[in-house]
């Protein structure tokens, strides 16, 4: 029997205990494993749900279950837990943690979509008359959501600068990152039924973070006037953690002010901004931190605008809120707002940057408030800028 040491600083300790899919060294078949300080224990020592590669199987069980599991983890946890189930965090592969069922990513920061708009429209509102009315959304590609660590292959696509005539093909000159925080369904609802704000906590199994990595001069050909295509559909990662929303008590925070009110199918009763600190790293620099607290649009509207009109959801549904931005040029998250388009660069070690190049890496980190005064974190994810095929 092992009994798990947790420094009284981890970012892992019982006040958080992260979900993941892992496999130990010499095993086949990926299973569920729990996060406690810097071991990994396997969960199939409580359930045989836990034997699948995959969260979705045990998420579906429902919000009861999740609290029954949680509380059956502590008391597993701390105290002896057999050999056999607990593994160093280096010893393991970690590999997706949820089968993704459907993607869609918000556009819900009011600084990220303010700096947009004065870079792309400079001689109108930095808003469109309905940002303030919605949590502004596309529909992304489930297939190509990957797990930190996985290589990007920088995009092709057509490309116009506006002193071309017409577009040109060839790999993206302008690629960028965006950092995210993205939220796991666990439980679904029926066609035709819209879930409300009020149930967010019912439906929403866990967070995790999110690079929505972004070829800035494909989309910017492609998307009037249906929004991002190709120029986002490419790659999107994901960190390997899924903090449970069970976890987040202590983070939560209001909104900043709404105005005007929201229509009442986007009123919440009981807030759900999170006040979350993000890390950006680009080639081991942080370069930003940006704050997911100042976020306008909550996560709980983004599920209740996202099936009002009664649109399915399902276990394994992802949705992400859009780049996290603060007020200040250092809260920035995406380099296109961190070099405004380009014009201002950033120094790297040394190096003035303004795009991602071949073999730039990216870490996306995130922490919050625990009880009693800690921290929980996020783990990271990691990325990696192969050239083009």
């Amino acid at each position: 029997m092992t009994r798990i040491a947790i420094p009284e600083d981890s970012l892992f300790g019982l006040a958080n205990l992260p979900y993941g899919v892992f496999s130990a060294p010499g095993a086949a078949v990926p299973r569920v494993g729990v996060r406690v300080g810097e071991s990994v224990v396997d969960l199939t020592v409580l359930d045989d749900v836990f034997a699948a590669p995959s969260l979705n199987p045990f998420m579906e069980q429902g919000h009861t279950r999740w609290v029954e599991v949680r509380e059956q983890v502590i008391e597993l946890v701390s105290d002896d837990v057999p050999d056999a189930a607990v593994y160093s965090v280096d010893a393991v592969a970690l590999h997706m943690p949820f089968e993704v069922a459907d993607y869609v990513d918000f556009y819900a920061s009011e600084h990220h979509a303010s700096n947009l708009g004065r870079l792309f429209r400079p001689d109108s509102e930095p808003l469109m008359p309905n940002w303030k009315h919605l949590p502004v959304g596309y529909h992304g590609r489930a297939g190509t959501v990957v797990p930190s660590g996985t290589d990007i292959v920088r995009p092709s696509g057509q490309r116009k600068a506006p002193s071309d005539t017409t577009p040109t093909f060839g790999p993206s000159r302008r690629l960028d990152i965006e950092a995210e925080v993205g939220f796991v369904v666990g439980t679904g609802s029926s066609f035709g039924t819209p879930v409300s704000a009020d149930d967010f906590d019912e439906r929403v199994f866990g967070v995790v973070l999110v690079n929505d990595w972004s070829a800035r001069d494909i989309q910017a050909w492609e998307y009037v006037p249906l929004g991002p295509f190709l120029g986002k559909s490419f790659a999107t990662s994901v960190s390997p953690w899924v903090v449970p929303l069970l976890a987040l008590e202590a983070a939560r925070v209001a909104t900043p002010p709404q105005d005007p009110e929201p229509l009442p199918y986007l009123l919440e009763k009981n807030p759900w901004g999170l006040d979350l600190e993000l890390t950006v790293s680009w080639n081991g620099q942080v370069v930003s931190r940006p704050p997911y607290r100042e976020m306008y649009w909550s996560p709980a509207q983004m599920l209740a605008h996202m099936t009002v009109n009664g649109a399915t959801s399902r276990t394994g549904d992802l949705f992400a809120s859009g780049t996290v931005s603060g007020p200040a040029k250092d809260q920035r998250g995406a380099f296109i707002e961190l070099t405004w388009g380009g014009k201002e660069p950033i120094e790297v070690n040394g190096q003035p940057r303004t795009f991602l190049e071949d073999g730039d890496e990216v870490v996306i980190g995130a922490t919050a408030p625990g009880p009693s005064g800690s921290r929980i974190g996020f783990g990271e994810v990691r990325g990696r800028v192969l050239p083009a095929r």
